[in-house]
C-alpha cells in the first residue's frame, strides 16, 4: 500500500451489537457461519461476537468461534464485550478461549453518576484493576466509553478527564459511540477532531447508531477527521434502529474520501448480506443502498435509453463492484429502451414494428399491476407475433364469469363473428368450461362447426412470477388437423379464452 494511502480498520458487530435486534437470536452454528464468512471473504478486520456472561448458549458459540479463529490464526480478530467487574467477565473469556476483550465503561458524567452511582476516580481506579488483571491472563484490551456522544455534549470535562487516564492505561484500542445515535455530522467532526489533536498517540474507533439514519454519514464524518477504526454491522442491525450499515459504510469511505483504504472485499457484501437475512428472517428493504434488490434496476424508460447513450444515469455505485448486474425493469414506464436493454440480455432482436407491440403489452400488463420479468418476454413476444399474424374475424368482446359456491360456474359471453355480434349465457363444470358451452351455442346458431379440445396446458415461464403472467396452451383437432394456440394473460382463465380466440380466428 502506498505510503500517502490511510488504512481504516473495519470492525463488524453483527454478532454482539447486531445481535440486540429485537427478535433476533443466532445459534452458535449459524455464529460460526458468519463469523467464518465475515473475516474469511467479506474479510474485515475484526469482528464483535457476544457479550460475556449472558448464557449458556452464547459461551459455546464463542468457544466453537475461537477455536477455529486459533486453528486459521485469526484469533486476535475475535472480540468480546466485557464489563468493569473485577475477574468475572476475564474468566468467563479465559474459558472460552477468547483473547481480546472490548471493555464497557461510562463515557458520560450522567450514565457514571445515576447508573453506577460513583466518582470518576473510584470508575478509573476499578477499570485499572481490571486492564490490569486482564493483561495478566494474556486479554488484549479496548475500551468502551458508553454514551460518549451525550458526553461530548453535556460533560466534556469528564470525558477528557477520562481520556486523560486511560490513554496512559496498556490498551489497544478506545472506542467512541455514539450510543443512542443522536450526533449530527458537524458534530462528530468537531468532537473527534478535537480529540484526535489531544492524544496523537491512541487509536480510536467511531461507533455509529442510526437512530436520525445518520449511521453511514457519521461514519464518513468520523473518518474525514481522523479515526482508524468503524463499527457496522451486515444490514445495519442492531438495537432501535440499528447501527451503521457495512455495505453503505464501505461504499461510502471508499468513493468519497481520497487515499482511504479498507481490506473488505466488496463482491462479498451482498452474499453476506443475504446470509444474516435468511438466519435473522428479518428482510432487507429493496431500496436499501448496496444491498437491497431494486438497486441496480433502472425502472424508467428514459433511463435505460440514457444509459445506452454514454452511460448517461450510471454512478460510480456499479453493480460488477458487488458481484451484482444492472437490470432493467419491464413494467408501464419500462419504454422501448427499457425493453430493447433486456432483449438485448437474451441475444433477441426484433423489428421496430414489433417491439411496439411488445411495449404496448407490457404497458398494460404494467397498467393492472403485473410484474413482468425478463423470463416472461419471450412468451409476450409469441403471443404479441402470433396474434398479429391472424386476421381477426371473429372477436371475443365481453364476458363475465362467475364462480359462487354450491352454484355451478357460469359465463355471460358476447361475441362478434364477420360483423355479426351474438350473446350467450351457458353454466358449466368450470368457468372455461361455461365459456366453451356459450361458445357451442353462438356457433350452433351459426351452423358452424368448433374443433374439439384434446389436451389443454397451464405454465408460467421459467423464473417468472406466478401472479404475472401464466400461458394456456390448448391443442385442437379440426377435421383431423391438429394444431396449438396460446393465450398469455396473468389470469389462467382469460389466458384460456384468449387462446380460443387465436382458433376461432384460425379456422
Amino acid at each position: 500500500m502506498p505510503k500517502s494511502s490511510r488504512y481504516i480498520e473495519i470492525m463488524d458487530t453483527t454478532l454482539r451489537d447486531g445481535e440486540q435486534t429485537n427478535g433476533v437470536s443466532f445459534s452458535s452454528s449459524e455464529k460460526l457461519t458468519i463469523a467464518q464468512l465475515l473475516l474469511t471473504e467479506v474479510k474485515v478486520d475484526r469482528i464483535e461476537i457476544a457479550s460475556a456472561r449472558v448464557s449458556e448458549g452464547e459461551f459455546d458459540a464463542v468457544k466453537k468461534i475461537t477455536r477455529w479463529a486459533k486453528s486459521k490464526g485469526l484469533l486476535n480478530k475475535i472480540e468480546v464485550l466485557t464489563f468493569v467487574d473485577g475477574h468475572v467477565s476475564i474468566d468467563w473469556m479465559s474459558q472460552a478461549g477468547a483473547k481480546v476483550m472490548n471493555l464497557l465503561t461510562k463515557g458520560s458524567l450522567n450514565h457514571l453518576t445515576h447508573q453506577l452511582k460513583k466518582t470518576p476516580e473510584q470508575h478509573f481506579a476499578e477499570i485499572a484493576k481490571v486492564i490490569s488483571a486482564a493483561k495478566k491472563k494474556g486479554i488484549a484490551c479496548n475500551v468502551y466509553l458508553e454514551d460518549w456522544s451525550n458526553g461530548m455534549r453535556n460533560s466534556p470535562e469528564y470525558v477528557y478527564q477520562y481520556l486523560d487516564f486511560i490513554s496512559k492505561q496498556p490498551i489497544k484500542r478506545v472506542m467512541l459511540p455514539d450510543t443512542l445515535g443522536i450526533l449530527q455530522p458537524d458534530e462528530v467532526t468537531t468532537f473527534i477532531t478535537d480529540i484526535i489533536a489531544k492524544y496523537p498517540g491512541v487509536h480510536f474507533d467511531f461507533h455509529g447508531h442510526n437512530d436520525y439514519d445518520l449511521g453511514t454519514a457519521n461514519v464518513l464524518e468520523a473518518v474525514k477527521a481522523g479515526v482508524h477504526g468503524i463499527h457496522v454491522t451486515v444490514n445495519g442491525m442492531g438495537e432501535r434502529a440499528g447501527n451503521a450499515p457495512l455495505a453503505s459504510a464501505v461504499a461510502v469511505l471508499h468513493d468519497f474520501i481520497p487515499k482511504v483504504k479498507t481490506g473488505v472485499a466488496e463482491k462479498s457484501l451482498y452474499h453476506v448480506s443475504r446470509l444474516v437475512e435468511t438466519f435473522t428472517g428479518f428482510r432487507v428493504s429493496v431500496n436499501k443502498p448496496v444491498v437491497g434488490e431494486n438497486v441496480f434496476t433502472q425502472t424508467a424508460g428514459i433511463h435505460a435509453d440514457g444509459d445506452k447513450k454514454n452511460n448517461l444515469y450510471y454512478n460510480d455505485l456499479m453493480p460488477e463492484r458487488f458481484g451484482r448486474k444492472r437490470t432493467y425493469a419491464l413494467g408501464k414506464t419500462s419504454g422501448k429502451s427499457n425493453i430493447e436493454n433486456n432483449l438485448a440480455q437474451l441475444g433477441i432482436e426484433l423489428s421496430d414494428a414489433d417491439l411496439k407491440r411488445v411495449t404496448q403489452r407490457i404497458i398494460e400488463l404494467g397498467d393492472k399491476k403485473e410484474v413482468v420479468t425478463q423470463s416472461d418476454l419471450p412468451y409476450i413476444i409469441s403471443d404479441v407475433i402470433d396474434s398479429n399474424a391472424i386476421e381477426e374475424k371473429v372477436t371475443v368482446v365481453n364476458y363475465v364469469l362467475t364462480h359462487s359456491k354450491d352454484l355451478k360456474p357460469s359465463v355471460t359471453l358476447q361475441i362478434i363473428i364477420e360483423g355479426e355480434s351474438f350473446e350467450e349465457h351457458a353454466q358449466g363444470d368450470g368457468q372455461y368450461d361455461a365459456f366453451m358451452n356459450a361458445l357451442r351455442s353462438i356457433y350452433k346458431k351459426k351452423k358452424l362447426t368448433l374443433p374439439v379440445l384434446t389436451d389443454y396446458a397451464v405454465r408460467i415461464p421459467p423464473g417468472g412470477k406466478s401472479d404475472a403472467l401464466c400461458e394456456t396452451i390448448i391443442t385442437w383437432d379440426y377435421k383431423g388437423r391438429e394444431f396449438k394456440t396460446r393465450g398469455l394473460d396473468s389470469d389462467q382463465t382469460v389466458a384460456a379464452i384468449k387462446a380460443t380466440q387465436k382458433m376461432l380466428n384460425l379456422i
